[in-house]
């Protein structure tokens, strides 16, 4: 499916897959974000992160009469707040594709499907 704009100058289409991968990148830029997931890694029993050219496989993009709706699996660093990261990411998400396709974002709906620990490399 894609999401089509006309203005006076003709159309563009835009793919579910550039949605995504805008949200995606969007999303792993934001504090606590190890990651995006597959959206089957429970099914699948598979905890791999995604690299950047796979990100429309950890979201989801649904359209109804013109508003976006995004449901996006992520993994979250440990020992962070997983409402507030949550909460970031909704914001960070919804901002970025508002104001990157003028479109109305409805939601942005967070599955954290897993908490990673961060390896810090200490250096003396």
């Amino acid at each position: 499916m894609t999401l089509e704009i006309n203005n006076e100058y003709g159309s563009i289409d835009i793919s579910n897959d550039v949605i995504a991968t805008i949200a995606g990148g969007a999303a792993v830029e934001c504090y606590g974000i190890i990651g995006m997931a597959s959206k089957h890694q429970v099914r699948d029993n598979i905890a791999d992160i995604l690299r950047r050219d796979n990100y429309s496989k950890g979201v989801i993009v649904t359209q109804h009469e013109g508003t976006l709706a995004v449901d996006m699996y992520i993994i979250v660093a440990y020992g962070t707040k997983i409402s507030e990261i949550a909460n970031n990411v909704q914001s960070v998400v919804k901002y970025t594709l508002e104001k990157t396709l003028n479109l109305k974002v409805n939601s942005v709906n967070i599955y954290i499907q897993g908490v990673r620990v961060i390896k810090l490399d200490e250096e003396e």
